[in-house]
């Protein structure tokens, strides 16, 4: 049986019940990530692919 994940929250989640936010697990071989409103939906992105994500969206939120 696979161990459990360990799911955590991202830093500007205020913890609101009505927050929904993106939580992230690691695993020896792979990231993955849910939002809080839907945990049954999984993505498993690349180290790659993730970066990208990641980039873009900083880029959007520059001023």
């Amino acid at each position: 049986m696979p161990e459990a994940l360990h799911w955590q929250k991202s830093s500007f989640s205020t913890g609101d019940a009505d927050n929904n936010c993106l939580e992230i697990a690691t695993a020896p071989t792979a990231l993955h990530l849910r939002e809080s409103d839907d945990p049954a939906t999984l993505l498993t992105p690349t180290p790659t692919a993730l970066n990208a994500l990641l980039t873009a969206l900083k880029g959007q939120f520059r001023a």
